[in-house]
């Protein structure tokens, strides 16, 4: 019986390193998409762009993305599966914060300055 415990935490050790390498390869792709979509988009415009959407759909680190925080994005992605979406909190707030934010202190904080948290 011990054997098959094992074989079975085996099983689902490497079902759960599959899934996690799915979600990064098609949060990848997700990004490589957004970044050629969103090449042209002005500085206020990605001010706008990324407080709506930090705000509805914040959860999936979509905003991060628009910025070009890839990596970010990512890391956002997994924690929100992790914490069943409670972290979709943190988008929720950033969208706020960037719409707040005057046009040049966003320009200078979040593309200039590259600050990928808050």
């Amino acid at each position: 019986m011990s054997e098959e415990n094992n074989n079975l935490g085996d099983d689902i050790k490497k079902g759960a390193e599959e899934a996690a390498e799915t979600v990064k390869d098609a949060a990848n792709d997700f990004a490589d998409g957004a970044k050629e979509v969103l090449n042209d988009v002005s500085g206020e415009n990605k001010k706008m762009l990324a407080g709506i959407l930090g705000i509805l759909l914040g959860s999936f680190g979509i905003h991060k993305f628009i910025l070009g925080y890839t990596k970010e994005g990512i890391i956002q992605i997994v924690i929100t599966f992790v914490t069943c979406g409670a972290a979709g909190i943190v988008g929720l707030i950033e969208g706020i914060i960037y719409l707040t934010k005057s046009d040049e202190e966003f320009y200078q904080t979040y593309q200039v300055g590259k600050k990928p948290w808050f």
